[in-house]
């Protein structure tokens, strides 16, 4: 039986259908219009608001809002509504032209386009470029990297990792292992200004080194703490020796389930037989490309920019040894990273993420 109050019939003509649908497919195309489109579609087809909001990954409060705005205006509606102010002095087709411009083309001279040499091309000022690119959420000048993992075994291993994370074998310990090689010890070349009342703290740009060392690292994922060492080199011969570390570490009467990654190192001959030799230690390897799904990188994260981006290091001695105080402070009050999504959400989000980049010509 149908509860709530009956949703108004929501039918498209040809022409609505065909505007919404261009309006999916088009690469340019803002990802909230795109997915105001969807949600259309996805009503007219006969769904209610919660089946689109599962479907789409968003509330049935949004699915409502939009389906209420398509019906009282139409595809206007699914657009964003002016704000009160004084009245626009750039047309929509100018507002269209910048836009198209920003996202479908780039200057001669540069590989994107600045608010002066878009001002420029367009005729507008840079105000009002600034002012379309922020309405349409552009940011030519920022780029941002991503890498998705082509391993065959993707969806095994991440299903493997990931209940370990969230339901951790009895009488055991996950630790998610890994080095942070060459860590370099580094001493400006001249005296740092500390901050001062109006000013902040100023550095030189080059640089004096040190040397550097090799960080071993193992996070136990359900207290937090960190076994750790320093060695020179990351070679198979220092990572059988952490291996030892480790052992000593873990109570004789627990398991170890090891998170580790795929560097050559973690599979020499010489770690098979000391594996072989330790029956109790179980090796998981990340997909291939996916460190992000090893924790202990967030720590190496931490590590990073509390401790080594900024400081300043006479030798390797030194460095070490902040970076012990560092793991000995982080261990008097651990605190473990919350893991929240399961594996089926992990993998839903790289397939709606590699569905946006199969049209991108590249």
């Amino acid at each position: 039986m149908q509860t709530g109050r009956p949703k108004a019939a929501l039918v498209l003509s040809a022409e609505q259908r065909a505007e919404l649908e261009r309006w999916t497919r088009r690469r340019t195309t803002g990802q909230a219009l795109a997915m105001r489109a969807r949600v259309i579609l996805g009503c007219a087809e006969g769904g209610n608001n919660k089946e689109v909001a599962a479907r789409l990954g968003m509330s049935r409060l949004t699915v409502g809002r939009w389906r209420s705005r398509f019906i009282r205006s139409g595809v206007d509606g699914l657009l964003d509504e002016p704000r009160p102010g004084a009245p626009r002095k750039i047309s929509d087709a100018a507002v269209e032209k910048a836009v198209a411009l920003t996202l479908e083309s780039k200057p001669k001279d540069a590989t994107h386009w600045s608010t002066r040499s878009l001002a420029k091309r367009t005729g507008l000022s840079r105000s009002s470029i600034a002012r379309i690119w922020r309405a349409f959420g552009l940011r030519p000048h920022r780029s941002e990297s991503f890498k998705i993992s082509t391993d065959p075994l993707l969806v095994e291993k991440v299903r493997d990792i990931v209940g370990l994370y969230l339901n951790p074998p009895d009488r055991a310990l996950v630790l998610c292992v890994d080095e942070k090689p060459q860590i370099q010890a580094l001493d400006r070349s001249q005296p740092i200004l500390p901050m001062r009342p109006g000013q902040i703290e100023r550095h030189t740009h080059d640089y004096t080194r040190h040397g550097t060392t090799s960080l071993f690292a193992a996070l136990d994922i359900k207290t937090g703490r960190v076994i750790a060492e320093h060695h020179r080199r990351h070679r198979g011969l220092e990572f059988r020796k952490f291996l030892d570390t480790i052992d000593d570490n873990v109570p004789q009467h627990l398991e170890a389930h090891l998170v580790l990654d795929n560097y050559g190192t973690h599979k020499t001959p010489l770690i098979q037989r000391w594996l072989l030799r330790h029956p109790r230690f179980h090796l998981h390897f990340t997909p291939k490309g996916a460190s992000w799904i090893n924790q202990v990188e967030r720590f190496f994260a931490d590590l990073t920019n509390k401790q080594i981006r900024r400081g300043a290091h006479r030798s390797t001695f030194e460095l070490e040894r902040a970076i012990r105080d560092y793991i000995d402070l982080t261990n008097r009050n651990p605190k473990p990273f919350v893991w929240t999504k399961n594996a089926d959400d992990i993998l839903a989000s790289i397939e709606r993420f590699c569905q946006r980049i199969s049209g991108s010509g590249h």
